[in-house]
């Protein structure tokens, strides 16, 4: 396991309980991830990111560790195909904290193992976040992946 941890802060002018709702339900993040996030968010509770294109594929999975809506989440993190190697999976906080009339959005991915998984959320936090962050502020998302390659 790796001491290296990948912070990234955003700041959001909308209510904790609505960025709550756009990062958990799948009303949202079919938007601006191209995935539903699915599960009943209880610790313990196992999720999936699953692809909103009909597919049915699955690509990241995890467990709820901790969950106080609207204000903190934590899950592992892994990709599907590591579902049961739990030495494979990182751990992801969501902290949500009203500052005045906005909101920081605190992402914290750690636990990083051996693999590409570090460099690849790198790329797609910055990437979800903003995209969330003009969907909940304009209405509209972000075309998230622009400029990616095809997986």
């Amino acid at each position: 396991m790796s001491d290296d941890k990948y912070v990234y802060v955003i700041y959001i002018a909308a209510p904790a309980e609505k960025i709550w709702k756009g990062l958990l339900e799948g009303e949202f993040t079919r938007q601006y991830w191209r995935h539903d996030n699915v599960s009943d968010w209880k610790p313990g509770s196992k999720w999936q990111h699953r692809r909103s294109d009909g597919s049915g594929v699955v690509d990241i999975v995890g467990e709820v560790v901790e969950s106080k809506p609207p204000r903190r989440l934590v899950m592992t993190w892994a990709y599907a195909n590591d579902e049961n190697d739990k030495s494979r999976h990182t751990r992801v906080a969501l902290d949500l904290e009203p500052v005045g009339d906005m909101v920081r959005l605190t992402v914290t991915h750690d636990e990083f193992k051996a693999g590409d998984m570090r460099s690849r959320i790198a790329m797609g936090w910055p990437r979800v976040l903003s995209s969330l962050k003009s969907l909940l502020e304009t209405g509209r998302p972000l075309d998230t992946w622009a400029g990616m390659p095809a997986r």
